[in-house]
This record gives structure tokens, sequence and C-alpha cells, in this order.
């Protein structure tokens, strides 16, 4: 099924590449500005818009039914699914932290760290 699908999407994306490339231009492409051509007047201007549009229209549907199909099979996964927890490091002479969050964990330092040590909200006495 995702076989006949492409085939099917790579003859729209041809055809739409051949389409625009015809339609009528201020310089360049192969419509050339004008003169004489594969159709001329008002009814090449209806009818290869009117092309484009349904060819674009069939890209879309196209690209969004591959999309589709290719996860189809996939079953949605977490981003914690490949994660594995980092080993905890430790100060020399401290046991390790044993689990739990992460604020059990940062609650356990601040009741391991020495309560000698200056909080960075006080006052710090003037250098001489």
């Amino acid at each position: 099924m995702e076989t006949v699908l492409i085939v099917i999407h790579l003859m729209i994306v041809i055809a739409l590449v051949a389409v625009v490339l015809l339609q009528r231009s201020e310089g360049g492409a192969l419509g050339i500005g004008g003169g004489g051509g594969f159709m001329t007047g008002r009814g090449q201007a209806n009818a290869l818009t009117r092309a484009t549009t349904i060819l674009g229209a069939l890209f879309f549907l196209t690209s969004i039914a591959l999309t589709i199909l290719a996860n189809l099979g996939r079953a949605p996964q977490s981003i914690f699914d490949g994660v594995t927890p980092q080993t905890q490091q430790t100060a020399p002479g401290q046991a390790p932290a044993a689990g739990g969050s992460l604020f059990d964990q940062l609650q356990r330092q601040e009741q391991q760290a020495p309560a000698t040590a200056p909080s960075p909200a006080a006052p710090q006495p003037p250098r001489p």
C-alpha cells in the first residue's frame, strides 16, 4: 500500500513541476514570457491554474497519507523511557545519598552541610 502511494505521489510531483513550468511568467521558465506556445490566451491560464490547484491539493493529501502510514506501526514513547539515572558523586568521606526525588536529595544535602558556614544572604564584614 505504501509503495503504491509513493509511486502516485511521485507522479503527482512530476506533473506538478511540469504544469508550473508551462505557465506563463514574466520571464524565464518554459513559457518564455509570451508568444505562440502550447496553449494560448485565457484558456491556458484557467486550465493551468486549475490543474496546479488540483495537483497541489493531491500533493498535500498524499504527503499526509504517507506520514500517517509511516507512523501507524509506531507506539507512542515517552522521552523518559531512554533516560538512565546518573550515578551520584559524593565528596570524600561522605556516604552516597539514597534514592528519592530531587527535593529529598537537596534536603539531605542541606542537613549534612556544616552549620557554621555563612549563609549567602548574611552580610559579610568589610575587609581591611
